[in-house]
């Protein structure tokens, strides 16, 4: 059942390559500073989590605080399907600007109260409550946030360089947590980390207030995709998106959960847990630890266009399960050598596991959008995405603390990160290769 009326099949066409290419550094830019916003946001709580540790919670057992931060953490992505659900079905009904718009105005709104919220040493057990309600809110925004992106992207570029266009996504995430990080790490040097504890990590959350204004200004000022608009003009436009999905879609969308499994798990190694596990379990002091995490996530938002671009080439197939190799067969003996205890191995085991990381990235966004039709593609997407990020991506820095606390063995954390890549390895083993079809329009 379709919302429009259809116009003149000259009017619903979509722009031809020629013309997406020269309009896609305007669209990457715009896709990319929104979704910047996001992962700053979202990935601050994460590289400060031992800080919140300290502010939000009674003080006593270090470990004991540092998993109550890694839990809160994680009832954020108990937000995300619904998230998904709600602003899914808004973005394939009323068209991706408008949505991802709110998407960057919503969770931008949330860090600066976080920037704002008393601490425990002020209010007790209510500093804890309060920072749960306001990660609620931020996990529902986030999640609109990324399959939204992706479809934007996707829906952009010429046919030739999906795999390139839609890899920004993911490069733009990392310089998110490289900035954040980075920051931290500059708070921590020069103002000790006395002062980073006390009330610098305000000054972090509250920069969200001019980047949030600043995405929303360049995703505003976009136009929608070309594919949107031509299913909107012939009157494709479907009234309950998720319905048709579900009914027209299913194994595509378990090919999506699929998908997303090591993608959830190694990002939330690398960017969320990284930071603690330096400092907690391979104990590198907190300078240290900020500047192998920075290094490799600058690393992996370097690599990502690159291995993009090779899935344009060779296929989403090929860069995936290379990718998804490399976690299952070095994850242990990289974790072994960053225990060495030497600021030049962490820093080049970190890296090595970035490298990983790009590959399946580059491949994998594209690999997700081709498996939907435009739609119910943005809707789709975040099903998939979020159901997975939630079971498997959130509970990540929590279990992942948990498993060195139970077994007592510093590198447990990698059979998680080892299983995971697997289980995704089996999926994409499994999936057909899409790189070479068109986007298709309707279900």
């Amino acid at each position: 059942m379709t919302v429009t009326d259809p116009t003149s099949a000259s009017a619903a066409t979509p722009l031809d390559d020629h013309q997406r290419s020269r309009r896609i550094r305007k669209v990457i830019l715009a896709a990319g500073a929104g979704h910047f916003v996001e992962w700053f946001d979202f990935g601050l709580y994460g590289t400060l989590a031992t800080v919140i540790s300290i502010n939000f919670f009674q003080q006593g057992d270090p470990g004991a605080a540092l998993l109550s931060a890694f839990a809160v953490f994680g009832a954020g992505f108990v937000m995300r399907p619904l998230g998904g659900l709600f602003f899914g079905s808004l973005g394939d009904r009323m068209g991706r600007k408008s949505t991802l718009a709110t998407v960057v105005l919503v969770t931008s709104g949330a860090t600066v109260v976080m920037g704002l919220l008393p601490t425990y040493s002020m209010v007790g057990l209510w500093a804890p409550l309060l920072l749960v309600l306001v990660r609620l809110v931020q996990g529902f925004a986030a999640g609109g946030e990324s399959s939204g992106a992706t479809t934007l992207l996707a829906e952009y570029a010429p046919s030739n360089r999906r795999g390139f266009v839609s890899s920004f996504v993911d490069v733009f995430g990392f310089a998110a947590f490289v900035v954040g990080a980075g920051l931290v790490l500059i708070f921590t040097s020069t103002l000790g980390p006395d002062a980073l504890n006390s009330w610098g990590w305000r000054v972090l959350f509250l920069l969200a207030l001019p980047l949030g204004l600043a995405g929303l200004y360049l995703r505003w000022k976009l136009e929608d995709t070309p594919e949107f608009k031509a299913i909107e003009q012939k009157g494709e436009v479907t009234k309950s998106p998720l319905r048709t999905s579900l009914r027209t879609s299913w194994r595509a969308l378990l090919f999506c959960v699929g998908f997303v499994v090591i993608k959830a798990v190694g990002h939330w190694i690398l960017q969320t847990f990284m930071p603690s596990y330096l400092q907690t379990t391979l104990h590198y002091n907190q300078t240290t630890s900020y500047a192998v995490t920075t290094i490799g996530l600058l690393a992996i938002a370097i690599l990502v266009p690159f291995m993009g671009l090779l899935s344009d080439r060779i296929g989403r197939k090929p860069v995936m399960i290379a990718g998804c190799i490399g976690f299952v067969v070095l994850t242990y003996p990289t974790l072994m050598l960053m225990n060495a205890g030497n600021f030049w191995a962490a820093t080049a085991a970190m890296i090595l596991l970035g490298v990983f990381m790009a590959a399946y990235d580059g491949a994998s966004s594209a690999a997700m959008a081709e498996l939907f039709p435009t739609n119910i593609r943005y809707g789709s997407m975040a099903i998939a995405y979020n159901v997975s990020v939630a079971i498997f991506g959130g509970i990540t820095p929590y279990f992942a603390a948990f498993l060195i606390t139970a077994s007592g063995n510093p590198f447990a954390p990698a059979f998680y990160v080892m299983a995971a890549a697997a289980v995704s390895l089996v999926v994409v083993l499994r999936a057909r290769e899409t790189f070479r079809l068109p986007l298709r329009q309707q279900a």
